[in-house]
């Protein structure tokens, strides 16, 4: 674990609570710790000190802890994909489905002890999740059940019916889909998504002929960036539509508003 958290970036405009946290990190893993009082200055050491944790403080203006959040998923900088760790003494679970839906990975309550601390970096450090690169949504992956340590109750009427791979391969197809749809109005998040989906579905799809148009997509679209061309809605609609054919008609039964079932 430790040498997971040799970096650490605390936007907390609180300093008591920020050193208090700053400290802990120091005695746990010996870590580097960068406090920032304002979004403006979190946001600047993210981009140039690369921290491989990041706790935000949310409830204070002083730091907008969900647009930091989205800002940082959404950027092009090393730390983009780093565990985001929020903290608030006023958790609200509109404010936790906020926090989750922004692309954080644990949520903290004060007042909170050494224990509660402890269980959540062992859970960014430690288990994995798998990365959801979308449009509408970036972060690490929603559905706790894909570990093995969740336990709690199944989301969709979907889960417990499709193997891990073919739900793997339906999020892929279902990003994909929503990322032809925002071809014109985001770009650049559109072309991230659907050649990382590509990459996705080339590598776990057991069907020969989606291996074939998933490896075609990708051809099209590197072709595309290499060439500088400004990615159309008409294009990725044509490059993607031999693939989302192997979309279940059922897919959408429990489809999410923003067609990323993440």
């Amino acid at each position: 674990m430790q040498p997971k958290l040799k970096r650490v970036l605390i936007a907390d405009p609180q300093p008591a609570s920020a050193r208090m946290f700053s400290e802990l990190m120091r005695d746990i893993a010996h870590s580097h710790v960068w406090i920032a009082g304002n979004t403006e200055r979190a946001l600047k050491i993210a981009e140039t000190c690369d921290p491989q944790i990041i706790v935000v403080e949310l409830g204070d203006d002083r730091v907008d802890g969900l647009g930091f959040t989205r800002k940082v998923r959404r950027s092009t900088w090393s730390c983009r994909k780093a565990p985001i760790i929020t903290i608030t003494g006023a958790a609200t679970a509109g404010m936790i489905l906020s926090a989750r839906d922004a692309g954080v990975h644990e949520f903290l309550r004060k007042p909170y002890s050494m224990k509660d601390l402890l269980r959540r970096l062992e859970a960014v450090t430690l288990r994995d999740r798998d990365w959801v690169e979308g449009v509408g949504y970036i972060g690490p992956d929603r559905r706790r059940f894909n570990s093995g340590d969740y336990a709690g109750p199944l989301k969709r009427r979907t889960d417990g019916t499709e193997t891990p791979y073919q739900q793997k391969i339906n999020q892929a197809l279902k990003i994909i889909r929503a990322a032809v749809a925002a071809a014109d109005t985001d770009p650049h998040q559109a072309m991230r998504a659907m050649l990382a989906q590509a990459t996705t579905l080339q590598a776990v799809a057991t069907d020969f002929k989606l291996t074939l148009a998933a490896s075609e997509f990708y051809r099209h679209l590197t072709k595309a960036v290499n060439a500088g061309a400004l990615l159309t809605r008409e294009d990725a609609e044509r490059w993607a539509k031999p693939m989302l054919g192997f979309l279940p008609k059922d897919a959408d039964a429990d489809r999410d508003s923003d067609a990323e079932a993440a």
